[in-house]
């Protein structure tokens, strides 16, 4: 059971996000912006979460919009790595 299957490798959870910072050496922070629903007030809220992604090649710019993967721990801080650039800022 040690080997690893696609199975396994597509159960990882991926999101889309913003760019907000590059400041970091191959490390970018993306914004993931998630619409919810007040279970009292039928409200929509939105809740903005920032994770840390690994950046290898230090491609990505503030305001691209990009698809991040989970990933074992990298640093303290950084769970993620940078999948694809979907769109470039302007």
């Amino acid at each position: 059971m040690a080997e690893t299957t696609a199975t396994e490798r597509n159960a990882r959870k991926t999101r889309e996000g913003i760019v907000v910072s590059n400041k970091m050496d191959q490390t970018a922070v993306v914004a993931i912006v998630e619409r919810v629903r007040h279970p009292k007030y039928a409200k929509f809220l939105n809740r903005t979460k920032k994770l840390y992604v690994h950046d290898e090649k230090n491609d990505v710019n503030i305001g691209d919009k990009v698809r991040v993967e989970e990933t074992r721990p990298l640093s303290k801080l950084k769970r993620w790595r940078l999948v694809e650039i979907l769109e470039r800022a302007k």
